[in-house]
């Protein structure tokens, strides 16, 4: 068996295939935290159990109306989308002029009630969800099998996270969007809703969560904690990348989803902390992430 630093080659790839697939959920979870982050200066606590509404949402959509994966894709991010907007309107709307800790706190305090409400009404265990036939199976490359639902989740996540940055950052509506950010007073003189805009806008963020969440229920099943187990890491890529820029949560996302999955073979000791070790270093000497400004 053919070898690459003392492992085999097999192993090395398998783990990097993993290390891309988690950065895929990282990219699109953090790209979620960044815009809304960047344009609303919230720091969505909530974002993880959004996550986790998504692949609820699905599984719902499946045993409930008969829908499948394809139709989840489209519907479920609308759905949780759609809660999102409701909560900007009803509560977060309140609190822009006030400490960015009052949004943390309510996010955090939403986010313990969503997840305490699905636990209790689904308990802990994961349920299935199956991966759609046109995506079963996979291709023998020789030094790995590639199972095709993996390719697709980090082909498609790849896709997301560069039309959500083009967006932003090369249209006319990005440019809308973050003038409003600077001054909302300026942007609606030429006639744009701002209200209405920093609604979508954190819907919009919501809608990622949801379509990561989609994506990752064949391959972690639905669990109620789900989102928990994985937003502190988004919150640490979010940190390392720079709060708020959408390359930044892109670019970090993807590569410490490698990072982490090369650790496991080289290090395994190491791999659960990697990132946060990582984030410190960086913190220490950028404070202001490696694509953030100050």
């Amino acid at each position: 068996m053919t070898e690459i630093f003392g492992v085999p080659t097999q192993a090395l790839f398998g783990q990097l295939l993993i290390g891309l697939i988690n950065g895929s959920f990282y990219a699109l979870l953090s790209l979620g935290l960044a815009v809304i982050f960047g344009l609303l200066n919230i720091i969505n606590f909530t974002h993880g159990a959004q996550y986790m509404m998504g692949a609820f949402a699905a599984y719902f959509l499946l045993n409930k109306l008969g829908l499948n994966y394809w139709w989840a894709l489209v519907l479920a991010p609308l759905a949780v989308g759609a809660t999102g907007v409701i909560v900007e309107r009803l509560m977060l709307s309140r609190l822009y002029k006030l400490d960015h800790l009052y949004g943390l706190l309510l996010t955090f305090g939403l986010a313990l009630i969503i997840q305490g409400a699905f636990r209790h009404e689904y308990g802990s265990a994961g349920l299935p969800y199956s991966i759609p036939e046109i995506l079963s199976g996979g291709t023998n490359l020789g030094f790995m099998f590639l199972p095709k639902y993996r390719a697709w989740v980090i082909v498609a996540s790849l896709a997301v996270c560069v039309g959500t940055w083009f967006v932003i950052e090369r249209t006319k509506l990005g440019a809308y969007l973050r003038a409003a950010t600077e001054n909302p007073a300026m942007v609606q003189a030429f006639g744009v809703n701002v209200p209405r805009m920093i609604t979508l806008t954190y819907g919009f963020g919501v809608a990622l969560a949801g379509l990561a969440g989609v994506m990752a229920a064949p391959i972690y099943q639905v669990n109620p904690l789900m989102g928990a187990d994985t937003i502190i890491v988004v919150f640490a890529v979010v940190v390392i990348g720079g709060m708020g820029s959408i390359m930044g949560a892109v670019i970090t996302g993807f590569g410490l989803g490698v990072i982490e999955g090369l650790t496991k073979v080289f290090y395994p000791e190491a791999s659960n902390t990697v990132i946060f070790v990582i984030m410190a270093i960086v913190l220490m000497i950028r404070p202001q992430g490696l694509f953030g400004s100050r």
